[in-house]
């Protein structure tokens, strides 16, 4: 399992989106981490998700990220 914040997120991202993020350069891939790292540990409801699917709770961190484009 990957211990490194970066590589927890692009292993969290979908095939596609893991290939453009890990093509961007390290700093923007280190502040999108950043975010979904905030993002995991602000959301109660992905909490709840982390506990029946950790995994799940990742991708849907991730997703949301991406989806704002992470302008935190």
């Amino acid at each position: 399992m990957p211990t490194d914040s970066v590589e927890r997120f692009l292993a969290a991202l979908d095939p596609e989106h893991r290939e453009a993020v890990g093509a961007k350069p390290r700093e923007d891939q280190e502040r999108l981490a950043a975010a979904w790292t905030r993002e995991l540990e602000a959301d109660d409801e992905l909490d709840t998700l982390d506990e029946l699917s950790p995994p799940a709770a990742e991708a849907e961190a991730a997703r949301r990220v991406l989806e704002r484009g992470a302008d935190q």
